[in-house]
């Protein structure tokens, strides 16, 4: 009983330092930590023959070490007082999830766009997607923005909740590790095809289940089917094997068009279209967005609280 009290308590505290203080730049992040620690992996063991193995070991390594440590950080404060077992599950909720950072920098996008023109508009979405922007017109970085909050409302806040419900802090802090991993060399490209493989391979399967999950927590903070009907339809329309899935959802609920080509470092790279509706995107499509992602991570963790209470 108290551990589960130590989880429900974590993350609705959690959840609320998220709401309150998002993702400041003064608070020193371990996501940064391991992005470190990734980059210097990477350049010890990126080369030779064996960058395959090398890679793997090197990217299961990390995710059962940040297991490791947090379990047993875990135990031991659960071992001494359970107040500091929830200021640590909190902490991990809090560093775990990313959803008013991404909520912020999207109206931050549709802002700079509308008070300073499109060049302010390109350089700040250029901070939340990796496709090229300096090509873009109004349109597409509207589009780009909810694109990004959509796929964010999937890895960025179901997947880690969904890992923090079954394994509690090490698996939620174990899971960023794995996108931290395939956001540094989960590439096709010369230099990350071997040696991110594994890493690339790991954040798929561990996004399959949550992604599809996230389609139905759109469909029922929306209170519409178009967006289970929209990811059964374009859901697989995304070279990624989950990101197209909460993108066709959100794109039902909005009756826009989402997808097609786009430019990745100097290259056009052709991608199908996901959605019916070639429409102008409007500030009130940011809103419901928003809206959508708030009220789908309140009702994803109730039913996670529900869940502890009765199991």
């Amino acid at each position: 009983m108290d551990s589960s009290l130590s989880l429900i308590l974590g993350l609705w505290v959690g959840l609320l330092l998220d709401l309150w203080l998002a993702d400041p730049y003064w608070l020193p992040h371990p996501i940064v930590g391991f992005g470190k620690l990734i980059d210097w992996g990477e350049r010890q063991l990126n080369r030779g023959r064996f960058r395959l193995i090398a890679g793997a070991f090197f990217s299961i390594g990390l995710i059962a070490l940040v297991f490791a440590v947090v379990f047993l950080l875990e135990q031991w404060m659960l071992s001494l007082n359970i107040a500091l077992a929830v200021v640590l599950n909190a902490i991990c909720v809090f560093f775990g999830i990313a959803n008013e950072g991404l909520i912020r920098e999207g109206k931050a996008v549709f802002e700079a766009l509308s008070k300073k023109g499109l060049g302010a508009g390109r350089k700040q979405l250029s901070r939340i997607v990796g496709r090229e922007t300096n090509q873009l017109d109004a349109q597409q970085i509207r589009t780009a923005t909810l694109e990004s909050m959509s796929e964010n409302l999937s890895d960025g806040v179901i997947a880690p909740l969904f890992y923090f419900a079954f394994l509690g802090a090490p698996g939620i802090m174990a899971y960023k590790m794995v996108n931290t991993l395939d956001s540094m060399i989960g590439y096709r490209n010369y230099r990350y095809e071997q040696f991110g493989k594994t890493a690339a391979y790991v954040d798929d399967i561990l996004n399959y289940i949550p992604a599809r999950l996230t389609v139905l927590l759109i469909a029922a903070a929306s209170l519409n089917l178009n967006a289970i009907t929209y990811a059964i339809k374009y859901g697989h329309h995304h070279k990624s094997p989950n990101a197209g899935f909460p993108e066709a959802a959100l794109a039902g609920i909005l009756q826009c068009q989402f997808g097609g080509p786009n430019w990745y470092h100097g290259e056009l790279v052709e991608k199908p279209y996901i959605g019916e509706t070639e429409r102008t995107i409007h500030e009130d499509d940011l809103r419901k967005t928003i809206w959508i992602n708030h009220l789908a991570t309140l009702l994803f963790c109730l039913i996670i609280s529900i869940g502890w209470l009765i199991f």
